[in-house]
């Protein structure tokens, strides 16, 4: 018996098509890259994860969809890249996502789940499963591309060269579709805001730097998952990875065809007004001046980006001076190919180790108000749970690398290792809960969690909470069972918080959540009209640690909210208003909470992540407004900022389509 295939070897641009025509770069810009291989993968390509529909309203077309079962296409690695072909457009979209959604789940131990879609029946709010990512090859013409959370898709678009120089044709086409980069960074804000669907509010300066940010750390460091580029890159560079190199730009041709003259953004340099590149220094002061989501999530990129180089320059030293004779100097000359191959192969064990820190991280980031500093806690936090007591490398490199940007937390006494970890659970309930003992979430909760039920067709859970999180759950699990299973631990824990008068309150105050008194701004729920809390994640995180133990955690998000308003008088006035007269909304909204990482075979709460302040907490509170009041940072929120009023109201709204403005906002 012939037994199925693991993976589907397909052909793919390494970067853009810019480079297929460029004499020193063309042999490496084609290359073959695996992915899983899909049972049930249809004509689009549609698979399990993601529906690739090319309909192209700006042409009035509709192009055949690729059918990659077809035998003489399995028989090739899928058709050639070309620019003229939609069907190569819709493998390489294709192939890049199912790409980046790998790396998320081999580094965060689930299947990957989009964002719910949200909506109201009968006044009340209700979630629906997102089985499949839509992308959209040719969906507008126009000089963008972005993540669509209103419609759960990515829109791509085209537009014609309009300028001539080294570069560009007047005339030619550039389909963002084809960039490696903006397809592995647009599926990126798309997973993303299925972990953290409240990232995209944007409550400080950070916020969307982060989403734009995040999204660029994985395009980056997904260049040197390509051999073939990667030692390409070691020889030219002669193992200098801090010079000019392709592996540290991103979207060559979109940068150049935009007028930018080089790469759209490079995490190393950028060409001043003579054309020469120039290397871009640590500057710890950077934050201080720079306020636009892009610019200023250049800087965290650069920060990460300069940690992979410490950490490839320690894992490297040893075969520089065997190379050199001792003296950490290359002679001059092309570097031996035994050499390329072996810092090839460092190079890409570093990055991989960088991207896989990174993405672990934002499970262990708090669910709203993301700050850099933020995930400076959790990458050393999830590296310290990942591998404890291993004081690696990278791990330093990080917080050098982030010292040196100006990058770190508020609120923490140092940059050591042991006062960046976020707390345990053991310390915040002796902080928050003197006098009481957290052991382990008490059984009533995990009762409670094993007795739910689910709000859906299906009838019950399964029947054990622990063995379904232990033993059931794998890279391999039915995507919307597990949807289903947690959607119904979510209403569980948020029912025990209320009803378990034992615990409910005690863990309540643990996690930095108010249930009790508060200002009449906070929102309410139930007979008794208590502050409402919700539970708007909850996922598991298996994975195996560096020493072979096998990590199993229960993600829990918790959020609060409280009606903000853009004055002070308005604010107190409405905080000591009746309930009963409260506004449907305020100004803006102002959350809080926390992530809780449990151990589901113990109960141990391992960790608890929170925001700064509580839901009452008037200092975060006027924080907030003053963001949004343009007091700090940029005036009005990201989502306007810099944008003249008739761009404003032209296009996508901007509270449904955050990401379609803030890419107009770069142009």
């Amino acid at each position: 018996m012939i037994e199925k295939p693991a993976t589907r070897r397909l052909r793919i641009l390494a970067f853009d098509p810019s480079l297929a025509t460029r004499l020193e770069t063309s042999v490496i810009n084609e290359i073959t890259v695996q992915i899983p291989w899909e049972d049930t993968l249809g004509k689009g390509p549609i698979g399990e994860y993601i529906e690739v529909i090319d309909i192209d309203p700006a042409s009035d077309a509709c192009y055949q969809p690729v059918d990659l079962n077809d035998p003489y296409l399995l028989a090739q690695d899928g058709l050639p890249p070309s620019e003229s072909n939609p069907q190569f457009h819709q493998q390489m979209v294709y192939v890049v996502a199912m790409t980046t959604i790998r790396n998320f789940e081999r580094a965060l131990g689930r299947p990957a789940l989009w964002a719910d879609r949200r909506y109201k029946i009968a006044g009340k709010d209700r979630n629906q499963f997102v089985q499949r990512l839509r992308i959209y090859p040719h969906a507008l013409r126009d000089r963008n591309a972005y993540y669509s959370p209103e419609k759960k898709a990515l829109l791509f678009g085209y537009f014609p060269v309009t300028t001539m120089d080294a570069h560009n044709t007047p005339g030619t086409i550039v389909f963002t579709c084809l960039s490696h980069d903006i397809i592995a960074h647009e599926v990126t804000h798309a997973l993303l805001d299925g972990v953290h669907p409240r990232f995209n509010e944007p409550t400080n300066p950070d916020v969307l730097a982060f989403h734009e940010a995040f999204a660029d750390i994985v395009a980056l460091f997904q260049h040197f998952s390509h051999p073939t580029v990667l030692v390409d890159q070691i020889r030219r560079t002669r193992g200098e990875l801090e010079s000019e190199s392709l592996l540290a730009q991103l979207a060559q041709q979109f940068g150049q065809a935009t007028g930018r003259g080089s790469a759209l953004r490079d995490a190393l340099g950028s060409v001043d007004e003579t054309g020469t590149w120039v290397p871009r220094r640590p500057d710890p002061h950077a934050l201080d001046r720079t306020w636009g989501p892009h610019e200023r999530g250049s800087i965290l990129v650069a920060a990460v980006f300069r940690a992979f180089l410490l950490t490839y320059r320690a894992r490297s030293a040893d075969l520089f001076r065997i190379a050199s004779q001792g003296t950490g100097t290359l002679p001059d000359g092309d570097i031996h190919p035994d050499l390329t191959n072996r810092l090839a192969a460092e190079a890409a064990g570093s990055a991989d180790r960088i991207l896989q820190m990174c993405i672990r991280a934002i499970d262990y980031c708090p669910p709203v108000d993301i700050t850099f500093g933020d995930f400076l806690r959790g990458v050393v936090t999830a590296d310290v749970d990942f591998a404890p007591g291993d004081g690696n490398r990278s791990l330093i490199a990080f917080i050098e690398s982030f010292r040196e940007w100006g990058i770190y937390p508020r609120g923490v006494s140092s940059m050591g290792l042991d006062a960046l970890e976020w707390p345990s659970g053991d310390d915040c309930f002796e902080e928050r809960v003197p006098g009481e003992s957290l052991a382990r979430v008490p059984e009533p909760m995990r009762k409670a969690s094993r007795e739910a039920k689910k709000e859906s067709r299906e009838g019950t859970m399964k029947e054990s909470f622990v063995k379904s999180v232990s033993d059931e759950w794998t890279l391999g699990s039915n995507r919307k069972e597990t949807w289903e299973y947690l959607f119904g631990i979510r209403a569980a824990l948020k029912n025990w918080l209320f009803d378990d008068a034992n615990y409910g309150p005690t863990y309540a105050q643990a996690f930095g959540l108010e249930i009790g008194d508060a200002p009449s701004t906070v929102y309410r729920t139930g007979p008794n009209q208590q502050p409402s809390v919700e539970v708007h994640s909850v996922r598991p995180a298996i994975r195996r640690t560096v020493d072979g133990a096998a990590s199993i955690d229960l993600v829990v998000e918790i959020t609060q909210r409280r009606r903000g308003y853009f004055t002070l008088a308005r604010q107190q006035e409405q905080d000591l208003a009746p309930v009963a007269e409260q506004e449907e909304h305020g100004d803006f909204t102002f959350r809080a909470g926390c992530t809780v990482l449990i151990n589901p075979k113990t109960g141990e709460v391992r960790r608890v992540i929170a925001t700064r302040g509580t839901i009452t907490d008037d200092d975060e509170l006027n924080r907030v407004r003053n963001y949004l009041t343009g007091a700090i940072g940029v005036v009005g929120n990201a989502f306007d900022a810099g944008l003249p009023e008739s761009r404003l109201h032209a296009g996508p709204d901007r509270r449904q389509e955050p990401f379609a403005l803030l890419h107009q906002m770069e142009d």
